[in-house]
């Protein structure tokens, strides 16, 4: 059967044709086509904006649970999708439907009389066309990459200011020193706004806390103004100058995601335009999901490709940081099942596979490596198998997913079902959804 092509995807198609590049960091266009719209940015309800490298994602549906859990409307916009665009607009709780899309994008493009403008910018302006026509209690609003010059960074003033952990990424962008990567992210940042700050390593810190000094933010700032305790069997205690919350295991997997739903407590416990119940922050912690990040695929298509007590997981993790947070997971998860992870990587061209296959020396089996489909600029599959094999990892090649996972169920031992793990790409892990017919809402 042929794939549905939405008028929302033709239209979609002939934006990305308004500029020669994809990304084009600059705030002068999206201005233009926003007053041409009539400044929708500023009728939106309070805002909570989020930047950083690693975990913004799960920190805003951290946040977007929790608001729920207390029976707030929230926007949302995300970026990039997974499947579907729509994944990007949420609007009041629910994703922005197709006829609505459409007559958004038709609009904004009328708007913009076909001046240059990038793909990023002029959703983005669609995004707050629809936020602003619909009523909601809070709109959490993500960076879609740097901050300064990010399409979205045209909010005067947030409830609050976010700034994640900082690693490298998209280096031909921000440069390649962390600190200058943190100064860009700290570009978000408002005067009189509150602005809380994740996990940092010591230059990240240094020059976000140099930034926020100089524009007026104040700093609540992980380690000092909130910290959080691990308890040994599960769930976390979280800590400010308000007092603790008792939460539950997070519904989000992965050890690192008690940094970032921690993260979410502590940004919505820093603004003062929403009030929330302390039960909403233990239930949204305990309800919040994100796809594509550590996501169990227990079904479909690829998972029947393995034997029987085979497990299957799939992670848009794409950076060496999220190397290390992955690796960390499955030491933990996996124990003592020396060698049962094998690992099936698709990276886009722009990315580091050294950097982020390196923590799992020792730990993976095997790397399968799959060029991604239809994605002109990814990396080949025997380069990313030569830099497993340079690390140690036996790196092999495969045609694409399901040719991979054929391999892997065929070398495994039939007393010992093996751990797989889909990485290396947000594309990717959306078209491994796609295939095992599994919804990203």
């Amino acid at each position: 059967m042929a794939k549905e092509v939405r008028k929302s995807d033709r239209i979609l198609k002939r934006l990305l044709a308004l500029h020669p590049k994809r990304i084009d960091l600059s705030l002068g266009r999206i201005e233009r086509l926003l007053a041409e719209l009539g400044n929708p940015q500023s009728k939106l309800p309070p805002v909570i904006h989020v930047a950083g490298t690693n975990g913004k994602g799960s920190v805003v549906a951290g946040m977007r649970a929790v608001l729920e859990a207390d029976g707030k409307r929230v926007h949302v916009y995300t970026s990039p999708h997974l499947v579907r665009f729509a994944e990007r607009i949420r609007i009041a709780g629910k994703l922005v439907g197709e006829a609505e899309l459409g007559a958004l994008l038709e609009e904004c493009e009328a708007a913009n009389a076909g001046a240059p403008i990038t793909f990023f910018e002029i959703t983005t302006a669609a995004a707050f066309l629809a936020f602003s026509r619909h009523k909601a209690d809070a709109a959490l609003i993500e960076v879609g990459l740097g901050g300064r010059l990010d399409a979205t960074n045209v909010l005067a003033r947030p409830a609050a200011c976010v700034i994640t952990p900082v690693s490298r990424d998209h280096e031909e962008f921000l440069g390649s020193r962390l600190d200058g990567i943190a100064a860009e992210k700290a570009g978000i940042l408002r005067a009189k706004v509150p602005a809380v700050v994740g996990r940092q390593s010591a230059g990240p810190r240094q020059a976000i806390e140099r930034i926020a000094n100089e524009v007026g933010a104040p700093l609540l700032l992980h380690g000092r103004d909130w910290r959080v305790r691990r308890r040994p069997k599960g769930g976390f205690i979280y800590m400010d100058g308000d007092g603790t919350l008792d939460l539950p295991v997070p519904g989000l997997a992965g050890d690192h995601q008690i940094d970032n739903l921690a993260l979410a407590v502590a940004s919505l416990r820093a603004q003062s335009a929403v009030s929330l119940s302390r039960a909403a922050f233990a239930a949204g912690v305990g309800w919040a999901r994100w796809p594509g990040r550590l996501q169990a695929i227990p079904s479909g298509p690829l998972a029947a490709r393995l034997p029987d007590g085979a497990r299957l997981w799939l992670d848009g993790g794409h950076n060496p940081a999220a190397g290390r947070a992955l690796a960390r997971h499955f030491k933990t998860v996996l124990g003592d099942q020396d060698g049962s992870l094998h690992l099936v990587v698709g990276m886009a061209a722009n990315k580091d596979p050294a950097g982020f296959l390196k923590p799992f020396a020792g730990l993976a089996a095997d790397v399968t490596a799959v060029a991604i489909p239809g994605e002109a600029a990814a990396i080949p599959a025997a380069t990313i198998a030569a830099e497993a094999a340079n690390l140690g990892i036996a790196g092999r090649m495969a045609a694409d997913v399901g040719a991979a996972l054929d391999r892997i169920a065929k070398a495994a031992p039939k007393k010992a079902p093996p751990n797989v793990l889909i990485t290396g790409s947000l594309y990717l892990a959306g078209m491994v959804l796609e295939e095992s017919g599994l919804n990203p809402d």
